[in-house]
């Protein structure tokens, strides 16, 4: 048999707690439930022993910010299987700990080989409580999970389980005041107890010892750190705002002894009421200061809040010796690299100049932050955010370097910029951007061209290219057209040591936005391969996290526009940008895809599509061939074509296609239709039309690498392969007619002499089809015009 530690005539003995907490914060909830008096703490993993009073529970529930529940251990039971579990359960006195009436619910953790799923495990506990109160009773409790009078909490461990009452209730880090992330409330709040955490590792509570303590907190983002601050040097109880309790409905509760804790943490609200802490902070993201603000508020604290830039943050406090300065990076996920590189360099220009016996301390998912701070934390506490490791750091003032290692880049206007980097080396980087953006810059204007590529590895330890986009005149903007980059990182080998690439990386991204007048939230970043395979184009993946809105009237350069277009608008779909290209006007999408929408290295090729239609004489009829966006589409289509027809595996690319078309004016009138859209199988679908009347005057094909798709008939590699598309293309073509096949396979060679066996001639025209802006890479595709012989 076993027996209850508690029951409610023996509340004041000797009893047991354990609060949980995210991995990493048991030395710090250690620390803290031991400042509130708790007797017997222990650090366990995550989780944190003590006992032995009721009122240490209680002071441990409204009073910590570290701990996400408070249990109340009743006994630990036999849990072989789920009859053991069952006799145990039954054999404790409920009836002592459910008042009659009251709602009950059981939360079950951990499995063990008998017991593999926490919700039997819950299921089967649930039913020994009931059956013990109702054989006591008579009467069997009401199960309540949303909002139980007790909550039963049982953890199983190998064979064993920890049985206990959940004394908190809702978890201790909903504190009351965090904004859920909405249009008014846009950015994600960091937790309170992760906040809490950052303060407790840099040593706030000792701050708040003083007159005036001082804190800075960069990327504030909605307010928890603030608020957190402001609640421990106001001496406010976290669960001062909370109205309901975990044990409020529990047999074993002693009113008296909670409300002398509560009256105790009023009176000390009240004593401090007066103080005046500093605090500071600085984020760029919008909406922020509004954000940090508005938390203040709904917590009640009554404190002021200066907000500057990143680089004032050391002249802000100024005066304060011992200032905490919080640097939160959680929001950053590694692979949001254009974010991450804006982010580190304002985490590095706020520590710069700072009290010397300030102390910074840094949440971040990974080690780019000590490189940006340019040193190694005295501490370092390994934590989970979401589902990312991440850690926790603590810097000394006085142990960084007084002058980081920095850069001067020239902006647009003139003006000279210090740019802090990791490596070195960058500011060769930043020197040879600087040169072959001024050249390109001058070339882009000769020829009227606005999105062009601005660097191509020009430097091999610097393996990335950038492109540069700017918005079409349809779409001006109050800041005027809009500008982009997207950066592609070729993938480094494994020879290169991939922290030291990370951080070339990041010297890219804070340098390259600079010099080209590019905002950081309007940078993309993609890796790319040097393999042979992969698709021509990407598959889309997670919507982009900012919005683009509105439409775009429709028009063209030349040729027929139809009515509809010029009456109406064509839909720009959310994350979607219009950039001009030779006349014309193409939808980009720059967070969707690896591609965007428009491949800018085949510029020329589109160009002598549309100068072949212009000479094209008879039916003048077109065929686009892995069509993707239907970018040569309209080329054709503005070079005089009376028929296109655009043919691709993929709906959203057609259904892509088809609004270029329409914002271009080129409009079906008639039926059928004078420009048709075919989702299809390529290779498939010509083996099928050689066997019809169907014939084209000019054929455009870009064919992908290679292709696995579960939608086609086998598979597709363009150096097997090409030859048999290309004779079959061949047979599409009118007398007269001529394909022009594009394939981006670096160390492509066409099968000469099968073609010539099969009667089709090619002429190389790759050299003319490379633009000026790729002329570093003489390979980046290759061009042929095919015809019969």
């Amino acid at each position: 048999m076993t027996e209850s530690r508690i029951s409610t005539e023996g509340a004041a003995g000797a009893l047991e707690f354990f609060a949980t907490c995210p991995k990493g914060f048991e030395p710090l909830l250690a620390d803290e439930l031991a400042s509130l008096g708790a007797r017997h703490v222990r650090a366990l993993r995550g989780q944190v022993g003590f006992g032995s009073a009721l009122e240490d529970a209680y002071r441990a529930c409204l009073w910590s910010r570290l701990a996400s529940r408070v249990v109340l251990v009743l006994n630990r039971i036999g849990a072989a299987d789920s009859d053991s579990l069952y006799q145990g359960m039954a054999e404790l006195p409920w009836e002592d700990h459910v008042p009659a009436g009251a709602t009950v619910a059981v939360e079950a953790h951990g499995t063990n080989a008998q017991l593999r799923n926490t919700q039997f495990v819950a299921v089967r506990a649930k039913d020994a409580i009931v059956d013990r109160i109702a054989a006591r009773r008579g009467a069997r409790p009401m199960v309540d999970v949303e909002h139980p009078d007790v909550s039963v909490v049982v953890r199983v461990s190998r064979e064993r389980a920890t049985v206990g009452i959940d004394l908190t209730g809702t978890p201790l880090f909903r504190r009351g005041y965090e904004a859920a992330r909405s249009d008014r409330a846009p950015i994600a709040p960091l937790r309170p107890d992760y906040a809490a955490a950052l303060l407790a590792a840099g040593g706030w509570f000792r701050s708040v010892r003083h007159d005036s303590p001082a804190l800075a907190c960069v990327f504030s983002g909605a307010g928890s750190v603030v608020v957190e601050a402001a609640s421990q040097a106001l001496d406010r109880a976290p669960g001062l705002l909370r109205t309901r309790w975990g044990f409020m409905g529990w047999g074993g509760h002693d009113a008296d002894a909670w409300d002398a804790v509560l009256a105790q943490a009023r009176q000390r609200a009240e004593a401090a009421r007066d103080r005046k802490p500093l605090l500071v902070a600085t984020d760029t993201r919008p909406g922020a200061e509004a954000s940090a603000r508005r938390a203040l508020r709904a917590a009640g604290m009554d404190v002021g809040l200066t907000f500057c830039a990143a680089e004032d943050v050391s002249a802000a406090l100024a005066g304060h010796t011992d200032a905490l300065v919080v640097e939160d990076l959680s929001w950053v996920s590694p692979d949001e690299v254009a974010t991450q590189a804006a982010a580190l360099a304002k985490c590095a220009a706020a520590a710069q100049g700072l009290p010397a016996r300030s102390t910074v301390v840094t949440l971040a998912r990974d080690g780019a932050i000590d490189a940006a701070l340019g040193a190694e934390p005295a501490e370092k506490v390994e934590v989970i955010v979401g589902q990312s490791d991440a850690a926790i750091s603590r810097f000394a003032a006085a142990a960084l370097p007084g002058e980081r290692e920095c850069v001067e880049v020239t902006v647009p206007g003139g003006r000279q910029v210090r740019v802090p980097v990791l490596v070195g080396a960058s500011e060769q980087f930043a020197r040879r951007l600087a040169k072959v953006a001024r050249l390109r810059r001058k070339w882009a204007q000769r020829e009227d061209v606005s999105c062009y590529r601005v660097y191509d590895s020009d430097l091999p330890d610097y393996a990335v290219s950038i492109d540069l986009w700017e918005g079409s005149e349809l779409m001006p903007s109050r800041r005027g057209r809009g500008r982009w980059l997207q950066v592609y990182e070729y993938a480094a080998p494994r020879s290169v040591d991939p922290t030291l690439a990370r951080r070339r990386l990041l010297d890219v991204l804070a340098i390259a936005p600079l010099v080209l007048g590019v905002a950081p939230q309007d940078v993309f970043v993609r890796v790319r391969t040097h393999g042979k395979g992969g698709s021509q184009y990407a598959d889309e993946v997670a919507a982009p996290r900012r919005d683009a809105r509105g439409d775009a009237r429709g028009r063209g350069a030349a040729g027929r526009r139809g009515a509809a277009a010029r009456e109406g608008f064509v839909p720009l779909p959310r994350g979607a940008h219009l950039v001009d290209e030779g006349g014309l006007t193409f939808e980009v999408n720059f967070g969707m895809r690896l591609d965007c929408g428009l491949f800018l290295d085949h510029r020329n090729a589109r160009s002598l599509v549309r100068e072949m239609m212009k000479r094209t004489q008879g039916s003048k009829r077109f065929l686009n061939l892995f069509a993707y966006t239907g970018t040569a589409t309209c080329y054709a289509a503005d070079g005089g074509a009376k028929h296109t027809t655009t043919v691709d595996m993929s709906r959203p690319s057609l259904d892509w296609a088809r609004r270029n078309m329409e914002r271009n004016g080129f409009v079906s009138t008639s039926r059928p239709p004078e420009h048709e859209y075919v989702q299809a199988d390529v290779i498939a679908w010509v083996q099928e039309q050689r066997h019809t009347k169907n014939r084209w005057d000019l054929v455009f094909c870009d064919v992908p690498t290679f292709s696995n798709s579960s939608r086609m008939r086998g598979s597709w590699d363009v150096q097997r392969d090409h030859a048999e598309l290309i004779i079959g293309v061949s047979r599409l073509l009118t007398r007269n007619g001529a394909a022009i096949f594009s394939c981006n396979l670096r160390g492509f060679k066409p099968d000469v002499q099968k073609l010539a066996r099969a009667g089709v001639t090619l002429e190389d025209v790759t050299a003319e089809s490379i633009p000026e802006d790729f002329s570093r890479n003489a390979k980046v595709h290759h061009c042929y015009i095919v015809r019969r012989a």
